[in-house]
C-alpha cells in the first residue's frame, strides 16, 4: 500500500451515513461505531430514520441516516455538523449537505445520480454540486454501485442481493478514510450470516474492495487520524438507551429478589425494551406482549399485586391510553414502573423523531388528584441507572413511577463501562411481617407513609384493594368526604417525602455565574457541551440539570434562587419551565424551546446564551 497523500490529525470527527431506507445505513453506521469504540474512541451516535417501513424510494422523506461522533476525548453529543458525509443517492445529499462542516468530505455513489433520482430529490439541474454550492467540499465521486456489481458478478447472486452489499463498499471506503481495521466487521458479518456462506463471502469481498478503492484514490483525498481516548480502564460495550433501560430493570430484579414482569404493547421507539427483556428468559424475566396498551398496564398491575417487580413500556400515545390504569395503581398503592420513550406528537405525530413533550402528561395526565413519581434519564448509558432507581423508588415507597426517556436516548449509543453491581444498593421490599398485629391493607410505614405489600395467599393477610376510595384505617370502601380528603393528602405526602430519599442537585459551575442554564432529561449532552465550550471561551455560565422531576430535589429552590438570569431549555414549548414557575411562584425564568423532531445543536444553544448575556 502506498503512502497516504495527506493525513489530518483531529481530536474528534463526525461522520454521517445517509441513503434510502433500504440502503442499510443504520447497520453501516452501527458497525462503524462499534469499530471506533473498540479502537478506543469515545463515541455518541444518532440514528435518524423515517417512520415508514419502506419510505418512498429516492425522495427526501425516504432518507435514512446514522450519525456518529467519535474522538480522542469525551464526547457528549452526536455532533452538530459532519466532517464526512456518505450520500448513497441525490436525496441523501440534498437532505444532509446543509449539516456539513465547511471543507468537509462528501462521498457520493455517483452511479445513483441519474436524471430520475436527481428530479426525485428536487434538483433542477444535473449538477447537484454546483446547485447546492458544494464546490468548497472535498467530493469523492465513487462508482459504488458499479464496482459492487463488478466485484460480485461471478458469484451467482441476483441483482437485488448484489445491490444490498453496496453499503459494505461504502463502509470499507470509510474504514480506509479513518485507518480503521476491518477485523471486527468481518467477524460480525461471518457470525450474522453464518447460515448463508455466499452472503458472508459477498459482503466480505465488497468490504475489502471498498477499502482497497480508498488506497487507489488516496492521492485525491486526505484521510483522518483520531487517537484513542484516555478513558478509565475496565470492560466496555457500546449500548443504546433502550437496552440499558432493560438491563437496569434486570439489575433491580436481582437486587430486590423479585421476579421481573413486563406487560407491554409494541410502539416506536420503545419496542426494543420489550424485545431485549423477552430474550432474557434465562434470567427469569417474564414478558407478556399484550393486545393493546391498556392490557399491557393492567397486566402489570396484576403482576405487582401478585408480588412481581412489574414494568410496562410505551411512548406518548400509549401513555395517554394507560392514564386510567395508572390512577388505579395510585389508589391501590401498588409499585409499578411505566417507561415512556418520548417521541414527536401530538397523536401519531413523528414516531421516529425525538421530543420532550410528555412531561405534563406524566405529571398530571390522570383524573383526580393522582400523584406519581416522575424520573428522567439524561444519557443512553444512565438509562440503566434510572431504570434501577425508578424500580427502587416504586418498590420501597409502594407507588407508580414514570421513567421518561426519549427517542434520542433510546436509539442513541455510547460506550458503557460495565458496572460493579456491589456499588448499587439493595432494594428493600416492604413485605408484610407475619408478626404484625392489627394489620390493615393501608397500614403505613411511619417514615415513608407507604403501605405494606401483602402477597395474595399469605396466611392471615387476605385483603381487597381496587379503584374505589378506601377507609384510612380499615381499607374498606368509603365515601366519607373527610376520609377522602385524608387519603388524598397522604397519597400526596407519600410522594413528597420521597424527596428525602433522592440525591440533591449538583451545580456544574460557580454560584456567581452570569447565566444559569437549566435542562432536564435527554438534553444533557448538548447543554453540557455548550456550557463547557462557553466556559472555555471565557463566559461565566453554570448548568443545572434535573433527573428527578416529581418530587424535585430538596435543594432546588436554594440553587435556583442564587441566580438572577436563568434559561430553561427543552424540546417542547415550555412544559418544565411552566412547572418550575408553578412550583417557585415569583421566580423568574426565560426559556428556549425547539420542536422539530431533532435534538438541540450546540451552536444554536451557544448563540442564544450569548444573546442573553448581552441583554
Amino acid at each position: 500500500m502506498g503512502k497516504r497523500s495527506k493525513v489530518i490529525e483531529k481530536d474528534e470527527v463526525v461522520v454521517r451515513f445517509s441513503g434510502d431506507s433500504g440502503d442499510g445505513m443504520q447497520l453501516t453506521g452501527t458497525l462503524f461505531s462499534y469499530t471506533s469504540a473498540i479502537f478506543g474512541n469515545d463515541i455518541s451516535t444518532f440514528p435518524d430514520y423515517p417512520s415508514e417501513i419502506r419510505a418512498p424510494q429516492g425522495t427526501i422523506g425516504g432518507v435514512s441516516g446514522f450519525q456518529v461522533h467519535f474522538g480522542h476525548s469525551e464526547v457528549y453529543t452526536p455532533g452538530d455538523y459532519a466532517d464526512v458525509l456518505v450520500a448513497m443517492n441525490p436525496a441523501a445529499l440534498k437532505a444532509n449537505s446543509k449539516w456539513m462542516k465547511p471543507g468537509g468530505t462528501i462521498i457520493i455513489d455517483v452511479d445513483s445520480f441519474d436524471e430520475k433520482n436527481l428530479r426525485k430529490a428536487g434538483y433542477k439541474t444535473d449538477d447537484p454540486i454546483t446547485e447546492d454550492k458544494l464546490g468548497d467540499f472535498n467530493i469523492i465521486k465513487a462508482p459504488i454501485t458499479a464496482l459492487t456489481k463488478e466485484s460480485l458478478k461471478d458469484m451467482g447472486l441476483d441483482n437485488k442481493s448484489i445491490l444490498r452489499s453496496k453499503n459494505m463498499f461504502a463502509l470499507g471506503l470509510v474504514y480506509w478514510l479513518f485507518n480503521r481495521p476491518l477485523d471486527n466487521t468481518k467477524e460480525y458479518i461471518t457470525k450474522k450470516f453464518k447460515k448463508k456462506p455466499i452472503v458472508v463471502e459477498a459482503n466480505l469481498k465488497v468490504l475489502e474492495e471498498g477499502y482497497n478503492y480508498g488506497s487507489i484514490i488516496q492521492a485525491l483525498t486526505p484521510s483522518y487520524q483520531i487517537s484513542p481516548a484516555d478513558i478509565e480502564k475496565g470492560f466496555y460495550r457500546n449500548i443504546n438507551g433502550n437496552t440499558a433501560t432493560a438491563w437496569g430493570f434486570i439489575a433491580a430484579s436481582e437486587k430486590s429478589g423479585l421476579e421481573l414482569f413486563l406487560g407491554s404493547y409494541p410502539i416506536t421507539p420503545a419496542t426494543d425494551i420489550m424485545q431485549e427483556l423477552s430474550a432474557r428468559k434465562d434470567l427469569g424475566v417474564k414478558v407478556f406482549q399484550a393486545e393493546d396498551e391498556i392490557a399491557g398496564i393492567t397486566s402489570t398491575i396484576g403482576a405487582s399485586f401478585a408480588g412481581d417487580l412489574a414494568i410496562t413500556s410505551t411512548s406518548g400515545p400509549g401513555l395517554a391510553l394507560k392514564g386510567e390504569a395508572i390512577g388505579l395503581a395510585v389508589i391501590a398503592e401498588l409499585p409499578i414502573v411505566i417507561v415512556d420513550v418520548q417521541r414527536g406528537g401530538p397523536s401519531t405525530g413523528l414516531p421516529t423523531k425525538t421530543e420532550q413533550s410528555d412531561l405534563m402528561q406524566a405529571l398530571y395526565g390522570r383524573n383526580g388528584e393522582s400523584p406519581v413519581v416522575v424520573v428522567a434519564a439524561s444519557t443512553p448509558t444512565n438509562c440503566f441507572d434510572y431504570a434501577f432507581y425508578a424500580s427502587k423508588i416504586a418498590v420501597e415507597h409502594m407507588t407508580p413511577v414514570i421513567l421518561l426517556t426519549d427517542g434520542f436516548l433510546g436509539n442513541g449509543t455510547q460506550p458503557w463501562k460495565l458496572p460493579d453491581m456491589d456499588e448499587f444498593p439493595k432494594i428493600d421490599v416492604p413485605m408484610v411481617d407475619r408478626n404484625m398485629k392489627d394489620w390493615e391493607p393501608y397500614l403505613r410505614d411511619p417514615e415513608k407513609l407507604s403501605r405494606y405489600w401483602a402477597i395474595p395467599g399469605t396466611p392471615g393477610f387476605a385483603h381487597r384493594i381496587g379503584g374505589l376510595e378506601k377507609d384510612y384505617k380499615t381499607g374498606a370502601v368509603s365515601h366519607d368526604p373527610l376520609n377522602h380528603q385524608k387519603m388524598t393528602d397522604v397519597r400526596q405526602a407519600k410522594v413528597d417525602k420521597i424527596a428525602d430519599y433522592i440525591p440533591e442537585l449538583e451545580l456544574i459551575g460557580e454560584e456567581d455565574a452570569d447565566l444559569l442554564i437549566i435542562g432536564w432529561g435527554g438534553t444533557f449532552g448538548h447543554l453540557y457541551t455548550a456550557y463547557e465550550e462557553m466556559t472555555n471561551e471565557g463566559y461565566n455560565v453554570a448548568l443545572l440539570h434535573f433527573n428527578y422531576i416529581n418530587p424535585l430535589p430538596k435543594n432546588a429552590f436554594d440553587i435556583l434562587s442564587k441566580f438572577d438570569k436563568k434559561v430553561v431549555c427543552e424540546l417542547n414549548m415550555g412544559q418544565f419551565v411552566g412547572y418550575l414557575r408553578m412550583k417557585f411562584e415569583g421566580m423568574s425564568f426565560t426559556q428556549y424551546n425547539k420542536v422539530q423532531g431533532l435534538p438541540f445543536t450546540v451552536n444554536e444553544l451557544k448563540e442564544h446564551f450569548k444573546k442573553l448575556l448581552e441583554e
